[in-house]
């Protein structure tokens, strides 16, 4: 299998670094390049056409957000997946309609920046739990003051667990493995509430599974605290 090939983007130095040999002991993927700011790491995708731009959102130059709007618009199957110490909404927004496929915090655990590379390289959406719930938080201010379409037709209850499951931030992977089902079947799933709630991605579905009340705040962690709460 080839391996998935990943370019660092973030202006220090020592994160790149350490980040580089986190991503070295992978036997699936591969550091093909580094940027110190916005404006290296949109030419050096141009030159090395890598699966996946590991992106901080401040850096000189050009920001994060205006780096991955320039990346996918030259790169369409380039994954942006975002590494970053701000949780702030207009961040999270912004990042998300320039096509970043995901967001993670810099306090995520280094399996769990392994697993998001893995997932956006196969065409999953990822979202740090607490950047998940700061969105529907967003979501709620913003559905009190437009209605929202409702979807074609209802979610049958394992579309539903599905979706909640999904909510929690859970790869594809380890949904399967929690309802003892297949790949295949968590895809055809996925697939389907896509096209009842005329979504085109995870995070799309979330947002409007929460707007009409399959998925509720009490799904989503409220971010590494509350993972540290459930090991006790």
């Amino acid at each position: 299998m080839a391996k998935t090939r990943v370019m660092i983007a973030d202006d220090h130095a020592v994160l790149r670094e350490g980040m580089r040999r986190l991503l070295e002991q992978e036997k699936d993927m591969e550091v093909v390049g580094e940027a110190s700011d916005g404006e290296e790491a949109v030419r050096l995708v141009d030159e090395l056409k890598p699966d996946v731009v590991l992106m901080d959102i401040v850096m000189p130059k050009l920001t994060g957000v205006e780096a991955t709007k320039l990346i996918k618009k030259a790169n369409p199957s380039t994954a942006i997946l975002i590494l970053t110490a701000y949780s702030d909404i207009r961040y999270i927004l912004g990042l998300l309609e320039a096509g970043a496929s995901g967001y993670l915090l810099k306090s995520a655990r280094a399996d769990e920046i392994v697993g998001a590379i893995r997932a956006v390289r196969s065409g999953e959406s990822v979202l740090d739990s607490m950047a998940t719930r700061k969105l529907l938080e967003r979501v709620v201010n913003l559905s009190k003051e437009t209605p929202e379409d409702k979807s074609r037709g209802q979610l049958s209850p394992r579309e539903i667990e599905i979706l909640r499951l999904a909510a929690r931030g859970m790869s594809n992977r380890d949904i399967a493995e929690k309802l003892e089902l297949s790949m295949r079947t968590v895809k055809a799933h996925l697939s389907n509430i896509f096209n009842k709630m005329r979504c085109s991605s995870r995070t799309e579905a979330i947002v409007k599974g929460f707007r009409e009340g399959y998925v509720t705040l009490d799904d989503v962690p409220q971010g590494i605290e509350s993972y540290e709460k459930e090991k006790i």
